[in-house]
């Protein structure tokens, strides 16, 4: 692919998202995202020259109206970036509800199906094109105390396999990003909400991601992002149906 490659980005206003809108927009790239938060999408996009409108990945309507807007306003869509989701809830199976359960997996299912069901249409009439879902070392490893997001992200690789064998004779590859433990704020939302849930504490929990990590660190926005300029890359012209962990080596995940 180029480098003027069209990129659409889901939750680009913070974290993973905006480190991908900005990897791509660096590269030369043209990339319009949302985000539930409207201001932070516009934010993100005035920085880099992209498009950025508020959009709540699961209500179609809305995801319909950014994306018809987003791809009027690239001319067409080479790269699309399924980032959205959710963390869900922290605890045993039968402490949580069937509203938390449901509310996670709309949260990271549906808004990736809308987004790939409107990138496939556009990708395969044109021939090519690249889809990058933001799935987890969760979609890889049981997660104790976080069933429904485990649950989630597996149903997310399952989705980009099926995606690469059903739109790989259209020249379109699809692939998932599984990012480890990744730094800011949400990391931190997640520790203070799994810590009571595992009657411990917050550094206690901290300690537990880093040392069932080989490179025992965790990983930054930037570097998920470094990877997906790789895999829309001509670089990975011949990588699809992957689910590419970028993590430093899950050896145990929340253990």
């Amino acid at each position: 692919m180029s480098a003027a490659q069209r990129v659409v980005v889901t939750a680009g206003g913070a974290g993973i998202g905006a480190g991908i809108a900005r990897a791509f927009a660096a590269d030369g790239a043209r990339v319009a995202l949302c985000d539930l938060d409207g201001d932070a999408a516009q934010a993100v996009a005035g920085e880099i020259g992209g498009f950025g409108r508020g959009a709540d990945v699961t209500d179609e309507d809305r995801m319909t109206a950014f994306l018809d807007a987003a791809g009027a306003w690239l001319g067409g869509v080479d790269v699309v970036c399924a980032n959205a989701g959710i963390g869900g809830p922290a605890g045993r199976i039968d402490t949580l509800s069937l509203a938390q359960w449901r509310a996670t997996l709309a949260g990271n299912l549906d808004g990736a199906f809308l987004t790939c069901r409107w990138a496939a249409e556009r990708m395969a009439a044109a021939g090519s094109g690249c889809i990058l879902l933001t799935a987890s070392t969760a979609g890889l490893h049981g997660y104790p105390f976080r069933a429904p997001y485990a649950t989630a992200k597996w149903g997310v690789i399952g989705l980009m396999k099926t995606l690469a064998m059903e739109l790989g004779p259209t020249g379109v590859r699809v692939n998932a990003l599984c990012p480890g433990a990744v730094e800011g704020a949400r990391m931190e939302r997640v520790l203070a909400r799994e810590a009571p849930a595992r009657g411990t504490s917050v550094e206690a929990v901290r300690d537990t991601y880093v040392r069932g990590v080989s490179l025992r660190s965790w990983v930054s926005a930037e570097d998920v992002a470094a990877a997906a300029l790789v895999l829309a890359s001509d670089a990975g012209a011949k990588i699809s149906g992957e689910a590419l962990a970028v993590d430093g080596h899950t050896e145990t995940l929340g253990t």
